[in-house]
């Protein structure tokens, strides 16, 4: 087995755990400028990845990197969906989301991937359901499991999403448990630490629905920005799709 784009995704996944690592509150007790060594790192491996990919995933990357710090000032500052350790939004976060972005883009263009994609899928959407499931029984997460039903209903209306969104998900397991058992981020009991009637674990297990969001936002403004561009990129997807399906 072959694979393309290791020295892509593979930073993304080691600087996730290594730069969570450094700002959590363990590391408190050695060093007090933890979260300023990860914002380093972290845009160390944000300019590794983008010049590593493609042109239009780089205008991707900076879009995300706007796109996010806004839905975090929103989300975190304005309306206290979860806070972080220093009760700010860390500089690593934006980045952070581009980098997980390209990362998880980059394992579905993996040609084992593709070649196997329905198989992974099998295996990965009831991963997804039981793993959500789990969660809900063992840690009352009403919350998380409701956006897990929510990427389920997307998947009927997008079933082409399928593949990216399964992947994503995962990433984003990884990166909400290494993030909250270092303590670098919180999620309150309830969801928005408002609706009793909302339980939430910490983290909610399909917090990954919020990267549709991020996808869809992502890939308006590239389209707003670069309409012919974005014309012929959406023709190639096009074209590989109908060469992926008579090929299954």
């Amino acid at each position: 087995m072959t694979l393309k784009f290791t020295h892509i995704y593979i930073p993304a996944m080691a600087v996730i755990w290594l730069g969570l690592f450094i700002d959590s509150t363990w590391m408190t007790q050695y060093i007090s400028y933890g979260q300023g060594i990860t914002n380093i790192l972290v845009a160390a491996v944000f300019l590794w990845i983008f010049f590593q990919v493609s042109k239009v995933t780089r205008t991707l990357m900076l879009f995300g990197v706007f796109i996010a710090y806004a839905g975090e000032v929103t989300l975190s500052l304005g309306l206290g969906m979860y806070t972080y350790r220093l009760e700010n939004v860390p500089h690593y976060v934006p980045l952070g989301h581009a980098i997980v972005y390209a990362g998880v883009y980059y394992i579905t263009k993996e040609p084992w991937v593709r070649k196997h994609q329905q198989t992974i899928i099998r295996i990965l959407y009831p991963a997804m359901l039981l793993y959500s499931l789990a969660w809900l029984v063992l840690a009352n997460d009403v919350f998380g499991f409701m956006c897990m039903l929510a990427i389920v209903l997307l998947f009927k209306r997008m079933p082409e999403t399928k593949l990216f969104f399964l992947f994503m998900f995962f990433m984003v397991v990884y990166l909400e448990i290494l993030g909250t058992y270092y303590q670098c981020w919180i999620w309150p009991l309830v969801w928005f630490d408002v609706f009793n009637w909302i339980p939430s674990a910490n983290p909610p297990s399909g917090i990954g629905v919020v990267y549709f969001a991020f996808d869809a936002a992502c890939l308006l403004a590239y389209k707003l920005l670069n309409l012919k561009r974005w014309r012929r990129f959406r023709s190639i997807q096009r074209a590989l799709a109908r060469k992926e399906v008579k090929a299954l």
